[in-house]
């Protein structure tokens, strides 16, 4: 026999035993990793409502604040960005919108199917949004303005949960003060 291989073979020994441990704990584990588990790491920290007062609110604000003409007796002003930081304003505010319908869709907020398709219908909208942003596109931000406030009007019309007193929430935010400038900032195009 083979002196060498006689000598050797502790040495082999340790490095079959060696090779089958990091196999062994390379295979799969019981215990279920972040990337696999069934919950995914996230919570959410807002209410709704604060949600809405201070990411959707002011994001919906840039654009329709940003699209269509006002009227009055003293003449009219047209309220589409005229600069490229203008147009930046809106495209970070449509990128806020189309991201804030998918954390209306994080489990723990979705309350039910027409819940998660006004999310996704915001999502849409903040899409055309962006596009319109992206192409200084003033007549294509009107109509994903008008788009938004459908959505918005929906969602509200199923799930606005009125405050003692009427539309006021706690957080000072009229609805009905809000939909009357909206209304009147948006009449013509």
């Amino acid at each position: 026999m083979n002196t060498t291989w006689k000598t050797s073979m502790p040495y082999n020994y340790c490095v079959v035993v060696t090779f089958c441990m990091l196999v062994a704990a390379c295979g799969e584990r019981n215990e279920p990793s972040l990337a696999t588990s069934a919950e995914p790491p996230y919570q959410a920290i807002t209410t709704i409502q604060d949600t809405m007062a201070w990411i959707l609110d002011p994001a919906a604000d840039v654009i329709w604040s940003s699209a269509g003409t006002i009227i009055t007796a003293q003449g009219h002003q047209e309220l589409a960005p005229t600069t490229d930081e203008d147009w930046a304003e809106v495209l970070h505010a449509a990128a806020t919108l189309t991201e804030a319908g998918n954390l209306l869709m994080m489990p723990g907020r979705a309350a039910g199917d027409d819940w998660i398709e006004y999310a996704q219908g915001l999502t849409a909208a903040g899409q055309l949004a962006i596009k319109a942003a992206q192409d200084q596109d003033d007549e294509a931000l009107f109509e994903a303005g008008g788009r938004l406030y459908q959505v918005c009007r929906a969602c509200h019309n199923q799930y606005w949960i009125e405050a003692e007193g009427g539309d006021q929430r706690d957080d000072g935010y009229d609805e009905n003060e809000n939909e009357n400038e909206n209304d009147q900032g948006h009449s013509t195009r």
